[in-house]
C-alpha cells in the first residue's frame, strides 16, 4: 500500500537502501522539493518492524518540509532512517553504503545527523557524497549543531513573551524545561545568564546535576516537571509530552521548547488555545540546527548563521500574528504559513532535480 500512502502524505519519492554485505537497510524520504534540495538528518533506530519505519521516515520528512519552509530556507523536506540499533550495529561500511544511495540520488536529498548518528558517523557518510551537512570543522562544516538550536530557541522564547506579555525580559519569568541534553543545557545556560528561574529534568541524572552544580538550577524528579509553578513549560527532549495526561499539570502560560512533535494530537493544541496558553509550535522554535548547517551547502559562516538565527524571532511574530487575525491555534497558523510560501514558489519552481556539483565550495572530503 506504499503508493496509496505517499499519495495521501504527498511526497514525491522513497527509496529502499539495502545491501548484505555492509548489513544496511535504510529508507529515504523526500517529501518535497518545491523550494529546493530535501534537507534532513539521518536517523538510526532498532525499529520493531519495517513498517515502523516507514510510518517515522515518512513523518519526519513531511515536518521537515514545513520546518524548512517557514525558516524561510530554499530547501524541501526530507529524512533518512537506518533500521538497526545504533549501540551495536554501526560501522564504516553501514555509513559508506548508505553515503553512495544518498550520492545517487544527485543532491536531491541531503543528509545531516540525527537520533542514534554522531559527527562520527558522518564522516564516513562524507567519505562517499557530498552531499551531507553539519560535518565536522576540518572539513569546512559547521560542526555540533546544538548551540544554533538553542539559540534559535531563545529567539522563538523572546517572540512568545513579547507577544504574550509585552516584553522580552527573559530573567522576569520561571521556566520549567524537560530534556538536558545537548540543545536542552545549552538552553538552560542561555536561560540562566539572564538570570532566569529554571527548573530541570532528565533520564540522565549526571546531565541534571551539572545543570544544578555548574548553572544554579532546581532539580525535579521526571514526572514532577508537569507540576512546577512555571510561567514557560520548556519541552527539549521527547516528543509527545502536551498530551491528555499532562494538560491540565501543567501550570506554564507558555510552551516553548526545542524538542520536536511537542503536541500528541492536533485536538491538544485547540485546547491549549482555548485555555489561553501560547504553544510556540515546535519546528519554528527549534530552526535554528537546520538554519545553520544549510549555509555549508553554499559555504559556511558562523556570523551568517548566528544573523540568521535572529530570524525565528519575526517567524513567530507572523506566525502568532495569523493566529490572532484568522482565529486558529498557532501550530495551524504555522502550517498556514509553510503552505503558503510552498504554494507560492511552487508556481515558478518545477521540482528540483539535482544541482549538477556546483555546491558545497570550499569542503575536503576523503582522509
Amino acid at each position: 500500500m506504499i503508493f496509496e500512502t505517499i499519495a495521501n502524505t504527498g511526497h514525491e519519492e522513497v527509496v529502499f537502501c539495502h545491501n548484505k554485505d555492509a548489513g544496511l537497510k535504510a529508507i529515504i524520504a523526500i517529501h518535497n522539493t518545491v523550494l529546493g534540495p530535501a534537507l534532513g538528518g539521518l536517523r538510526m533506530w532498532p525499529y520493531k518492524t519495517e513498517q515502523e519505519a516507514v510510518n517515522d521516515v515518512l513523518r519526519l520528512s513531511r515536518g521537515m518540509t514545513y520546518k524548512n519552509a517557514v525558516a524561510g530556507l530554499n530547501l524541501g523536506g526530507g529524512k533518512a532512517v537506518i533500521i538497526g540499533d545504533p549501540s551495536k550495529d554501526k560501522s564504516e561500511a553501514l555509513f559508506r553504503a548508505f553515503g553512495r544511495f544518498v550520492n545517487s540520488l544527485n543532491g536531491r536529498y541531503i543528509t545531516a545527523e540525527d537520533v542514534g548518528i554522531d559527527v562520527n558517523d558522518m564522516e564516513y557518510v562524507f567519505r562517499e557524497t557530498e552531499y551531507v551537512t553539519g560535518v565536522h570543522q576540518v572539513h569546512g562544516g559547521s560542526g555540533d549543531p546544538s548551540p544554533f538550536t538553542a539559540f534559535g530557541t531563545l529567539q522563538g522564547l523572546m517572540a512568545a513573551l513579547n507577544f504574550k506579555h509585552g516584553n522580552e525580559d527573559v530573567g522576569k519569568y520561571s521556566f520549567a524545561v524537560q530534556g538536558c541534553g545537548h540543545v536542552g543545557s545549552e538552553f538552560i545556560k542561555l536561560l540562566r545568564e539572564q538570570g532566569a528561574k529554571v527548573f530541570v529534568t532528565d533520564i540522565n541524572k549526571d546531565a541534571v546535576q551539572r545543570c544544578v552544580d555548574e548553572l544554579g538550577c532546581e532539580a525535579v524528579g521526571l514526572d514532577e516537571i508537569y507540576d512546577v509553578d512555571a510561567d514557560v513549560y520548556s519541552p527539549c527532549a521527547l516528543g509527545g509530552t502536551v498530551n491528555e495526561q499532562t494538560i491540565d499539570r501543567i501550570k506554564a502560560k507558555i510552551i516553548c521548547g526545542a524538542a520536536n512533535n511537542q503536541l500528541a494530537t492536533d485536538a491538544i493544541g485547540d485546547e491549549l488555545t482555548r485555555r489561553g496558553v501560547l504553544y510556540a509550535p515546535d519546528y519554528a522554535v527549534n530552526a535554528g540546527g537546520v538554519m545553520n548547517v544549510s549555509l555549508e551547502i553554499d559555504g559556511y559562516n558562523r556570523e551568517r548563521a548566528m544573523r540568521m538565527m535572529r530570524t525565528i524571532y519575526y517567524n513567530l511574530g507572523r506566525i502568532f500574528e495569523i493566529s490572532k487575525t484568522q482565529n486558529v491555534p498557532t501550530y495551524k497558523a504555522a502550517d498556514r504559513l509553510a503552505e503558503e510560501r510552498i504554494s507560492a514558489i511552487g508556481k515558478i519552481k518545477l521540482p528540483h532535480m539535482g544541482n549538477g556539483g556546483t555546491r558545497f565550495q570550499g569542503r575536503m572530503r576523503g582522509q
